[in-house]
Parts: C-alpha cells; structure tokens; sequence
C-alpha cells in the first residue's frame, strides 16, 4: 500500500469510508467487519466515518461503534491505523439530515465519539456541514478547542467552499489537516476546493468518490472513458476512477465507501494503477 501525509503521519493513499456498513441498506455486522478486516489486510490505515452514519434516533454513533469492534477484533497491528469522525449533521431517525453547529453540541458530540471509538483522542475530528445558524467561525473554534484540549489528533472540516477553507485554516493557526467535499466522475464542482487544498498542502478527502453507493456499480456505464480504459489495463472501472482522483494532485486521499470485502480490496488495488498523461485527459474530457 502506498502512502500519502495527513497532518505530520503517514497513512495509506487509499481510505476506507464506513458510511455504507451503517445506512440504509446496510449488511449484517459480520460482513461489516470481514470489510473492515480486509482493508486492513489489504494495508488500508485510514478509516473515514461519522457519529451520523445510523438509522434510528436510538443509534447514533453505529458505525464509529462498528469501527471500534472491528478494530478490536484484528488479529494484526492496528497501531498505525487512524481513524476519522465527523460531528455536526444528525439523523432525527426519520430518514432526513439535519445540522448543528452551536459550539457546545460540537463539544458534547465529540466526546461521545471518543467514548465510541474507545480512544483518549480521536485521530481527525471533522465539523461535516455549515449550519446557517451558527457563525461558521463559531463552529470552527468549536474545533480549535477540541484541538488545543488534546481531544483531537487533527482538525479538518467537509463540504467547505475555499472560502471556509481559508477562515477554518485561520482560526486553527494553520492546523487545518483536510478537507472532505464530494468529488467524482459526476461531482467535480468541488475541483477549486482541491486545487486551492494541493497548493497549501492541507489533505483533500473525495467523499462519494465513485459516484455514491446506489451509482458506483454502473460508474463505468455512465463514464464510458473510465470502463474503456480500465478494459486496456485489466481492471476495473472504479479502479481506474480512484487512480484518476490520486492524479488529480498528492494531497488526494480518496475513500471509497463499501460494505463487501471484495469491493475494498478492489479499491485498494487503485495505488498500483499508472494512468499516462494521454488517459488522464481522456478521463478528465469524459
């Protein structure tokens, strides 16, 4: 597995997201964990999750409680692992999203993600979406003082404009460690928000990097380029989706969601795809 930095570590160029393992739609814990079991296997130390990913008011936090037992669970080193949550968007339990980014409810979620995980400081903390309500530099010293407290390893903040970029890095001193805004094949408005990330170095995490889990399975369908492309290498076209993002600058640390062990091990395949300049454009024109 090859490596990319966020913050001052090292961690594998290929995340693992968990927001499939704990929606709708999700599978039995068992397979949940043979997934989280084979990232690590296949050498995936980057794991990308939310207190938000469940399905009932009642079950909050699933997915950062699936983590942390499949983690336990490994029978290898897990030390190098790290693992990042998000605070800030909740699931009433009615099958919507709402928002809150008032200072203190980042506080309390916070510490309820650190006693789920089981750790003394979770490794990225990410604010996951303005809330209209609440200044957004309110919001982000929410973050700094999670920071400054030793709760959090990191800081970093999700679906951000560059604006929010530059005032988030600001308020945290220049700590900001990454940004996570949608990006794919079908999403690339989010191609500033890379672009202004890669020249200040700060690590761009692409959620949904292959179109989101009901359209990643027909990515090749809907992008003909990518399925061309990955038929002359033998692979398949998600592969070549998550090879195309890692081109797109060094910062990038795609994390592909799954729920099926092959499917990670697919994506984590993605590092040892060398695309040439000519099939980047390609895919770039597609």
């Amino acid at each position: 597995m090859r490596t990319r930095r966020l913050g001052d570590v090292e961690v594998s160029a290929i995340g693992l997201g968990g927001m499939p393992m704990s929606i709708e739609g999700r599978p039995d814990e068992e397979r949940s964990v043979a997934t989280i079991h084979a990232a690590l296997d296949a050498g995936i130390t980057f794991i990308d999750t939310a207190d938000a990913y469940h399905l009932r008011a009642n079950d909050v936090g699933h997915n950062e409680t699936l983590i942390a037992r499949a983690l336990a669970s490994y029978g290898g080193d897990t030390s190098r692992v790290l693992v990042a949550t998000k605070g800030g968007h909740l699931r009433p339990g009615d099958g919507s999203w709402t928002v809150n980014g008032s200072p203190e409810y980042l506080k309390q979620a916070c510490d309820a993600s650190l006693k789920r995980l089981g750790v003394d400081a979770i490794g990225l903390y990410q604010f996951h979406r303005p809330d209209p309500r609440v200044p957004y530099a309110d919001s982000i010293g929410a973050i700094r003082d999670l920071l400054d407290a030793g709760k959090i390893r990191f800081a970093g903040i999700s679906n951000a404009t560059v604006s929010q970029i530059r005032d988030a890095n600001g308020i945290l001193a220049g700590r900001l460690a990454s940004v996570q805004n949608q990006f794919s094949p079908a999403f690339r408005s989010s191609e500033s928000e890379l672009d202004f990330c890669a020249q200040r170095e700060i690590t761009f995490l692409p959620w949904s990097p292959l179109g989101g889990i009901a359209k990643a399975g027909a990515l090749g369908s809907r992008f003909a380029a990518f399925a061309e492309v990955g038929r002359e290498h033998g692979v398949s076209a998600q592969q070549v989706c998550l090879a195309w993002e890692l081109a797109k600058a060094p910062v990038v640390i795609p994390i592909p969601g799954a729920s099926r062990p092959e499917t990670i091990r697919d994506s984590a395949a993605a590092v040892e795809l060398a695309l040439s300049p000519e099939e980047l454009a390609r895919l770039d024109a597609a």
